[in-house]
């Protein structure tokens, strides 16, 4: 019975969630969540980050072997690209707010929780921009993360960068969780600051809508 359960129920549902489309979209389920004002940790640590973890120990006892690390989808990439700045990778939008923002309450909002957003803590943004219920938020806080998956999971592929094998406390910063999470491949910080600058972009438009309805 254990057999079949692991053959045939467990590593399916494994193979499902660490694959690219399938991380994709319970990720983007859990943050769409978080725009209903439910934390996306009841889909992110509850179903989600058990077979991520399984990925990375994979990772991790291939790498000991000098064997071929076999798991691109994984417990460090996902937080490292797809949760720059906390959820919804809102490092992206109080950038946006910088560039953009007229308004001073969003300024305000930038300079208090700017520190917390570098060690990835943005419930200050989450609910005091705010992004629950703020349906001018939904789209970009779900597709930012998951072109951040999409193009890590691609930079990886296509050898542009070491594969994640390293499990990093979730506030380590932005660019030195990059580093240290590929062991040290100064390229998953290019990949990272490419995220960001599309993130951005992403968010800016999104930013002068609400700003425009709240005026």
């Amino acid at each position: 019975i254990i057999v079949i359960i692991n053959q045939f129920i467990q590593e399916t549902i494994f193979n499902i969630f660490t694959s690219l489309w399938g991380c994709i979209l319970i990720y983007s389920l859990g943050n769409f969540l978080w725009t209903l004002g439910i934390h996306q940790s009841v889909i992110y640590s509850s179903i989600l980050e058990p077979f991520l973890l399984i990925s990375i120990l994979q990772n991790i006892h291939n790498y000991i072997l000098s064997n071929i690390i076999p798991n691109i989808i994984n417990i460090a990439l996902v937080p490292t690209f797809g949760m720059i700045g906390g959820s919804g990778s809102t490092i992206c939008l109080l950038l946006a707010i910088y560039l953009t923002s007229k308004n001073t309450n969003n300024k305000q909002l930038l300079s208090n929780s700017k520190i917390p957003s570098l060690f990835n803590i943005n419930e200050m943004i989450t609910f005091g921009y705010p992004i629950v219920y703020n349906p001018y938020m939904i789209i970009p806080f779900v597709l930012v993360p998951a072109i951040g998956i999409f193009i890590s999971y691609m930079a990886i592929s296509l050898n542009l960068m070491n594969n994640c094998i390293i499990y990093l406390p979730w506030i380590t910063p932005p660019f030195l969780n990059a580093f240290l999470a590929t062991a040290g491949d100064w390229r998953a910080i290019i990949v990272q600051i490419i995220i960001i600058i599309i993130g951005t972009i992403i968010y800016i438009p999104f930013i002068k809508l609400f700003e425009k309805n709240t005026l």
